[in-house]
């Protein structure tokens, strides 16, 4: 009993680490988060972890899921080219260096804006292009986010009634 405990903190910990992920880009959320349902249902071992686990998985997969397609269908919308898109992604990595904790956002959105305003050569444009983008990227972490935490309430109903009926 006292290994499960052990199991069960670590992964309610694990869990907490994937919900923050989903908002932080450099933490893997919803893969973290299934990852540790699945471990965690192993090794308690019971059905009612088993079945919290695949619920969980499920839910924090459909959540990863949504939160790509959603941003992927914007973008496809906004014609916004996968190289407009590697530009945000470098002067992200690089805007963490420089600017702590919030650098990361503000460098996406400022390499976004730069490599649309080269393409289209219109300010306008460019400014909508990327406001609806990042837009699309805030909905999508959104929607991963809120599922990643049903995927924990899941989990926690799960280990109230393991805990329950071992």
């Amino acid at each position: 009993m006292e290994i499960e405990i052990i199991v069960t903190v670590a992964a309610g910990i694990l869990l907490v680490v994937a919900a923050i992920g989903t908002i932080v880009p450099v933490l893997p959320g919803s893969l973290l988060a299934v990852i540790t349902l699945v471990v965690w249902a192993a090794l308690i071992g019971s059905p009612v972890a088993w079945a919290a686990a695949a619920t969980g998985a499920l839910i924090a997969t459909a959540g990863w899921s949504a939160g790509t397609v959603l941003t992927g269908r914007k973008l496809r919308q906004q014609q916004v080219p996968k190289g407009s898109i590697a530009t945000a992604v470098v002067c992200a990595v690089v805007g963490m260096f420089l600017i702590p904790w919030v650098g990361l956002f503000v460098g996406f959105g400022v390499g976004l804006l730069a490599a649309e305003f080269a393409r289209r050569k219109d300010f306008h444009a460019a400014l909508d292009s990327t406001v609806e983008t990042l837009k699309a990227t805030g909905i999508g972490v959104l929607v991963e986010f809120a599922l990643v935490c049903l995927a924990g309430l899941v989990w926690t109903i799960g280990v109230a009634a393991h805990f329950a009926i071992s």
